[in-house]
């Protein structure tokens, strides 16, 4: 007789039982595994998901991204490359983004970084030249990269260090009666904690990203090894600073981090000047961080949305709402940030 089906508990009871067996975990374990299963089992975007992306909003996103990789492409004289897109969500941008290249004769193939089979199918539907990896050590080293990560570094678990009348202590995941909640552990950190912030005022939370850090050391070592350019946008600040960002959104509105794990988008706002740090120990030229709204402006984006609206006047409001969500210092614009680097010796990128 074949063997019966395995069956896997869910995430909240496994989380649970692990922690009744062996105590509090870290909290980059929890979000770690609540990201995992989330993204893993949903398609979380749009109207009917739980958020919505700028490229969900309005094509000329995708289409400016394009085409600013196109012109770094062109002024460094059009050498071959690969255009590289990590956690490419449906593949929206992607999609437009290659459009506008094609336009001006950049057809790079297009290599995605991606685990979640579901959203592999829709990226499936919008690029179906695509190759798929679980990280950059699959994709070739013949050619400069073109990468775009576009809230990206926001979903990668964090750490948090919280500071108590003795030092800094690591704040894990305790679950009591089914409710999981912060707990404060007993070893200290004091010594990993960066020397300006070692003093911070008691109940100060430092959070790190030893996955995001990881990310950016390999792709900042494979564009000086290969040439090209990577633009990250995502919101967040230049640290290190203290500060909890943690947050949670389900249904287009912030939810408890601690409340149904893989059921929910958790995230943490990225710290641009630590990513920074490791593309500089690389010897790359950094450029940035600056405010979505205004590199969007420099982009070109109004003259795009009046000529999306002339082709289209029936839609010409819901253009103009679109290219103000994008760049509004009350929406998008000033929240998200934007930040390049490239290879030693690149042009100089545009928006900047």
């Amino acid at each position: 007789m074949p063997p019966e089906p395995v069956t896997q508990a869910p995430l909240a009871q496994r989380l649970a039982e692990g922690i009744a067996a062996s105590g509090p975990i870290p909290l980059a374990q929890y979000m770690g595994e609540a990201n995992a299963h989330y993204y893993a089992t949903r398609d979380p975007l749009g109207a009917r998901g739980d958020f919505t992306t700028a490229p969900e909003i309005s094509q000329m996103f995708g289409e400016l991204i394009g085409l600013w990789f196109a012109d770094l492409w062109d002024r460094g004289e059009r050498p071959p490359v690969r255009y590289v897109e990590f956690g490419p969500g449906r593949g929206t941008l992607a999609s437009d983004a290659l459009r506008a290249m094609r336009k001006v004769g950049l057809e790079p193939p297009v290599h995605f970084i991606e685990t979640s089979p579901v959203l592999r199918a829709a990226q499936a539907e919008r690029v179906p030249d695509a190759e798929w990896h679980v990280d950059l050590v699959g994709v070739p080293d013949d050619a400069a990269l073109l990468v775009v990560a576009n809230e990206f570094f926001d979903a990668l678990p964090i750490r948090q260090f919280v500071k108590t009348g003795e030092g800094w202590f690591e704040r894990l995941v305790d679950c009591t009666s089914g409710v999981f909640h912060g707990v404060v552990g007993d070893r200290r950190f004091d010594q990993i904690v960066p020397q300006t912030l070692r003093d911070a005022p008691e109940g100060s939370i430092l959070e790190t990203c030893p996955a995001a850090i990881a990310v950016m050391r390999q792709l900042a070592a494979r564009l000086h090894h290969q040439g090209g350019v990577a633009l990250i946008a995502d919101y967040g600040y230049r640290g290190p600073a203290t500060g909890e960002t943690l947050q949670a959104v389900r249904g287009h509105a912030y939810a408890d981090p601690f409340a149904d794990p893989g059921e929910q988008d958790l995230t943490a706002h990225v710290d641009f000047g630590t990513l920074a740090q490791e593309a500089v120990a690389e010897e790359l030229e950094l450029y940035g961080p600056v405010e979505q709204g205004p590199f969007l402006e420099a982009l070109g984006i109004g003259p795009r949305a009046a000529s999306l609206a002339a082709a289209a006047p029936d839609r010409a409001e819901d253009i103009d709402i679109a290219k103000r969500r994008l760049t509004g210092p009350d929406a998008m614009g000033h929240l998200f940030k934007m930040l390049a680097v490239t290879a030693p010796g690149a042009p100089e990128p545009a928006g900047f």
